[in-house]
């Protein structure tokens, strides 16, 4: 059984969520302010939390940070009406899994949830932006959030959060090849790397990583990205 968290100053319409939810046999949990949201999580696991952006007081940008201080693992699904506005670019820079507008699309919505993984956060360091959305859409349909970063600037704010595994590019605009891969060692020394890179020859390669030379097998990468997030949670 899963355990999700709703936060939604609309309480009817949380509540049509969560009737949903334990109909297929999962607990749901429904709160309207994300103060109470963030007082939940410090004491209950959730496996996803579902947030609306825009609620009096606290919002879910501001929610999804000071949950993530207390439990890194949750997954968040944002939903809101104002996908430019800049408290969501907050939000993401710390990892979803997902935007969704409003309406919310049901299916679309209740297809993340059930598929959502804890502990499931992958930096994704990638300066070409087709392949960066591609691979970001895949990881989203595996149940992976993702934190994205295409510089070597961009790359030292992901010491904000605590992915389980990375896959990093070796040539990114603001360094020499490879900076950006030293950076995220140095800050996350244990940390499973996976390098996607057109110049597989161009500088040493750790021996715990895995390369995959562009154009790669998204398959094999998706394969062996599941085999460490497996892994990781039989050891915990």
């Amino acid at each position: 059984m899963r355990h999700y968290l709703l936060l939604d100053d609309n309480r009817a319409f949380a509540e049509n969520i969560a009737e949903i939810l334990r109909d297929s046999g999962d607990s749901a949990t429904v709160v309207t302010d994300g103060a109470e949201a963030l007082a939940l999580a410090k004491t209950t696991r959730f496996d996803a939390l579902l947030t609306d952006m825009k609620m009096p007081g606290m919002s879910g940008a501001a929610t999804v940070s000071q949950i993530r201080k207390v439990d890194p693992g949750i997954a968040a699904v944002v939903i809101t009406a104002h996908p430019g506005e800049n408290d969501l670019e907050a939000a993401r820079s710390e990892g979803l899994l997902a935007v969704l507008p409003k309406p919310v699309p049901l299916p679309t919505l209740l297809g993340l949830l059930s598929s959502a993984r804890r502990d499931g956060l992958v930096a994704l360091v990638e300066d070409d932006p087709a392949l960066a959305d591609n691979l970001n859409e895949v990881l989203r349909t595996r149940g992976f959030s993702c934190v994205t970063a295409r510089s070597v600037m961009e790359a030292d704010r992901l010491s904000m959060v605590k992915p389980f595994a990375a896959l990093v590019d070796l040539r990114l605009p603001g360094g020499p090849d490879g900076e950006a891969l030293r950076r995220l060692k140095a800050r996350f020394p244990d940390l499973p790397t996976f390098i996607i890179t057109a110049y597989p020859e161009m500088t040493s390669i750790d021996p715990g990583d895995q390369v995959f030379s562009k154009p790669f097998d998204t398959a094999a990468l998706l394969k062996a990205l599941e085999q460490v997030h497996t892994a990781g949670k039989a050891a915990a």
